[in-house]
């Protein structure tokens, strides 16, 4: 007896044509997340691609479903014969070559030391490191490990592909951990770790950190552990500054603490009573007399920047020191001999509406002291003195490092218990600067200073980005950021030049349509060749 035919398998090709959309529009869709992923272009709402590639995988498999339901006949018979036997062969040791390739880039990627330094065949040798770099790690006398500390705010793709160049070209000298300082604070804090996106590398008993995840920064870092130095900073005391030591209402223990974890020997000092300027001292902080300094105590810091040292100034507003109406010796100096003005007034800053007394560093300038700052992080400096920049003086480079905006202005008849108004004739207007850092290339010498003592203290030393600006400052006083200069390499220019609409569309039409389609018809020509020959 016949077999009796299915009167739905007329209709079974409607399944395949559901298929074969759905293919060509996940291709396609595929595609454009890819050239989006790159960058070649941008979409307001990337999630749509998601559901558009969702509904063409269902298309896709709702059609070769229809069509099976329709033609189980067919479909059995490609299952079971030979042709089926050779492609489940086919994809069998497929599966294994791809299943060995995987395996395989997980135990190189996991054991890197094992294969050296990966080839570079970049042109212009952009994913080597430095000579400098190599030098340093082929001479670690003892294994370094590094803890990078990042939270799950901040992108550490980068600083894991620059940690493990540095891995696979130590010999087994060099490894690294990241850690979630947001998780583990207690690591943090125990590292001297202040702010986002810091390098701790400890070698034995001595450690360094790096400000940011740059060949040069980590390579200095290594050259400070290899070669430890001697760094001295003082503060200076006498004038009813806080204490460097916990336990009174307000300290800078914690900045202490922190410029000592960096390898810093920090010391007070008292002019008034030594009467000179210890030889090893790479910068001076005056940290908020409430007093001012004699003028014999500001002669020895002229001397002592003239000579090439540095000098950090933090003074608070007169109206919140003793101050009252005795000269300023120290302000006079800055005056004249750098061009920067501490002004005699407070902030009010609109952009704090919770409390205008705390100004806010709306705005980072560029500058060495900033880096790792201009981003991710803004200062509070609690009761503030905007600074003054005068024209410009000989030999003399001013950088405005933290400005507040125009909803800020300098009060100068702050009154207790009325809401300051600005008062154009007296006060003066935003954007204020908040801090200056100033440098002499004649002479070397260097200074910064700051309309505010407290943004240092230990209240307020880990809010935002305070104890970053305050370290980042010591270390470029203290000429720290210059240990060693990275050749620079020239990068080879290249340029991507987008086609015009027609040229893109033809591309993709080749690209995801034509190449592919051809594949497919060779496949289908050859198999439908064999057929017939049975």
């Amino acid at each position: 007896m016949a077999k009796k035919k299915n009167p739905a398998a007329k209709y079974a090709f409607i399944g395949l044509v559901l298929a074969a959309l759905g293919c060509v529009s996940a291709a396609l869709i595929g595609a454009a997340k890819g050239m989006l992923a790159l960058k070649m272009f941008t979409l307001e709402n990337a999630d749509q691609l998601n559901l558009a590639l969702q509904i063409s995988a269902a298309v896709l498999v709702i059609g070769l479903a229809a069509y099976a339901l329709m033609t189980p006949d067919t479909v059995r018979r490609f299952l079971s014969g030979r042709q089926a036997r050779y492609g489940s062969n086919s994809l069998i040791m497929t599966l294994a070559f791809v299943g060995i390739i995987f395996v395989a880039n997980m135990l190189a990627f996991q054991n890197p030391e094992f294969l050296g330094a990966p080839w570079d065949l970049t042109e212009d040798k952009s994913n080597t490191l430095a000579p400098e770099t190599l030098q340093a790690l082929a001479t670690l006398p003892e294994k370094v490990t590094v803890t990078a500390f990042y939270s799950a705010n901040l992108n550490s793709a980068s600083a894991s592909e620059l940690l493990l160049k540095f891995k696979t070209n130590s010999k087994g000298k060099f490894d690294y951990t990241f850690v979630d300082p947001d998780q583990d604070p207690l690591a943090a804090r125990e590292a001297g770790i202040t702010g986002d996106g810091k390098i701790l590398l400890q070698m034995g008993e001595t450690k360094e950190i790096a400000s940011s995840a740059s060949e040069s920064e980590l390579t200095r870092a290594l050259i400070r552990l290899i070669s430890p130095e001697t760094r001295a900073v003082y503060f200076l005391q006498g004038h009813g500054e806080a204490p460097l030591e916990a336990g009174a209402e307000i300290s800078f223990s914690i900045a202490k603490n922190t410029l000592e974890s960096k390898n810093y020997t920090v010391n007070a000092l008292n002019l008034l009573t030594t009467n000179k300027i210890p030889e090893d001292a790479l910068a001076v902080i005056v940290d908020g007399p409430l007093k001012p300094l004699a003028d014999s105590e500001v002669a020895l810091l002229k001397k002592y920047v003239d000579a090439g040292g540095s000098l950090i100034v933090m003074e608070d507003p007169v109206a919140v020191t003793e101050f009252g109406d005795s000269p300023d010796p120290l302000a006079n100096y800055l005056t004249t001999d750098w061009g920067i003005t501490l002004n005699n007034d407070i902030v009010i800053d609109l952009v704090n509406t919770q409390n205008p007394l705390q100004a806010v560093s709306s705005q980072i300038g560029q500058h060495p002291i900033t880096q790792n700052l201009t981003q991710n992080y803004i200062v509070i400096l609690p009761q503030a003195r905007s600074i003054g920049m005068g024209a410009a003086l000989e030999n003399i480079t001013l950088t405005p490092i933290i400005m507040t905006t125009d909803q800020s202005w300098g009060e100068t008849e702050l009154v207790s218990g009325e809401t300051p108004e600005f008062t154009p004739e007296k006060d003066n207007p935003g954007p204020l600067n908040l801090a200056v850092a100033g440098e002499n290339t004649a002479t070397t010498g260097r200074v910064v200073v700051f309309g505010n003592s407290l943004y240092a203290t230990d209240q307020v030393f880990d809010a935002y980005g305070n104890g970053n600006m305050f370290i980042n400052s010591v270390d470029w006083a203290a000429e720290q950021e210059n240990l060693i200069n990275i050749t620079p390499r020239s990068q080879t220019p290249r340029m991507f030049i987008p086609p015009t609409n027609a040229r893109f569309i033809i591309m993709i039409i080749l690209a995801v349509i034509v190449l592919p389609g051809m594949v497919v018809f060779a496949g289908i020509s050859s198999w439908l060749s064999r057929r017939r020959k049975g």
